[in-house]
């Protein structure tokens, strides 16, 4: 048995919002706003932190597999045993949530 879970997320971020924010969806995937400027990787970087702040995991779990530099992004979340269901209901109430304008 693995001592490593993991899940793939279809993200959208959107750069230079007013605030960041995770939630809601932009067609299938989940909307990241980040007050970031897409710019020598900065926005890569706190998509991730607002990724992991909203899922309640280090920064060190997730990486960007796809997508590096775009707009639509596969991240890959490496999880303890037993830890996917939670975070999977977290990911889910995010994709209920009004899509930040």
């Amino acid at each position: 048995m693995s001592d490593v879970d993991s899940i793939r997320l279809v993200i959208r971020v959107k750069p230079g919002a007013s605030r960041n924010e995770v939630g809601g969806l932009v067609g299938e995937e989940l909307a990241v706003a980040i007050t970031a400027q897409a710019h020598d990787g900065e926005a890569n970087k706190a998509t991730i932190a607002a990724l992991a702040a909203a899922l309640g995991v280090g920064k060190s779990r997730l990486q960007i597999v796809k997508g590096a530099t775009f707009r639509s992004k596969v991240v890959e979340i490496s999880l303890d045993p037993g830890a996917r269901g939670e975070v999977m209901r977290k990911i889910w109430a995010m994709r209920n949530l009004p899509t930040h304008k």
